[in-house]
């Protein structure tokens, strides 16, 4: 079990900034003796989870990491990586849990994670919502240039409530704010008396797109806690963009999360 240990260290060694190694990087990196160090590499060369580069005494991840890799790219969906993080997320918190997609102008849901508190908020899965007038639609439409968003409503947009953008110019600016921020944000719009958070991320492999979403009653949640939310939100939907590679994905901005809006 050392063994299989020693070599998983040997693994997170490797970043996209470091490509490869030797047995003096694992001895600075690792606090491993240099014997310790070089018969483990030739070791895990020996193994196939290594090679070296070719006549150096430097050491990449194997052909057959690389496959595995690419196994466990595909072997979960951008949805099923990105309910777990709600489902994680909502129970820590308590509250409603939803991952959402766009269809047009519009928002459905497709997961939903109920809250555990008395007072909570649960959406039919399926029912369509305006996307300018919700947090998990902005968080979307913010992945689109303004080009694109003109071009989703033509003739533009009835806002549901006094809360929700009331014209093509406001949205556009509550979008810029969302590239900005990293996570979207609503309050009474969609549905009343709601506030909800959210965050996107995409599969450029497969050009799928969804909104990771925290749903609650407006008037329950306290500044520390609603940070809490973006936060967590904020951190998985990153780790899932760093796995599909999303370039598209907009990193949080904490001193904007601080800001009430």
């Amino acid at each position: 079990m050392s063994i299989l240990s020693s070599a998983v260290d040997v693994l997170r060694c490797f970043s996209s900034t470091r490509h490869d190694v030797t047995v003096t990087d694992l001895v600075t990196l690792l606090g491993m003796p240099k014997s310790n160090a070089s018969r483990l590499l030739r070791a895990m060369r020996d193994e196939g989870l290594l090679e070296t580069v070719g006549d150096s005494k430097r050491y990449r991840p194997s052909l057959l990491l690389n496959q595995v890799g690419h196994l466990y790219r595909f072997a979960a969906s951008l949805i099923d990586r990105s309910d777990a993080v709600v489902g994680r997320v909502s129970d820590q918190i308590g509250h409603t849990g939803y991952i959402s997609v766009r269809r047009g102008n519009e928002i459905v849901g497709v997961t939903a994670h109920p809250g555990r508190h008395a007072l909570r908020v649960v959406t039919a899965i399926g029912d369509r919502i305006p996307a300018f007038a919700s947090s998990t639609g902005r968080a979307l439409l913010a992945r689109l240039s303004d080009d694109e968003v003109r071009t989703l409503y033509p003739t533009g947009f009835t806002a549901p409530s006094e809360t929700a953008p009331q014209t093509m110019d406001e949205l556009l600016a509550r979008l810029a704010r969302v590239r900005s921020a990293g996570f979207a944000e609503s309050h009474d719009e969609a549905v009343r008396g709601v506030r909800a958070i959210s965050v996107a991320v995409g599969d450029p492999a497969t050009g799928d797109e969804v909104a990771l979403c925290i749903s609650f009653p407006a008037a329950t949640v306290e500044p520390a806690e609603r940070l809490g939310i973006i936060r967590s939100l904020a951190e998985g939907a990153a780790e899932i963009a760093a796995l599909t590679q999303d370039k598209r994905f907009f990193p949080l901005n904490p001193s904007i999360a601080e800001t009430a809006p």
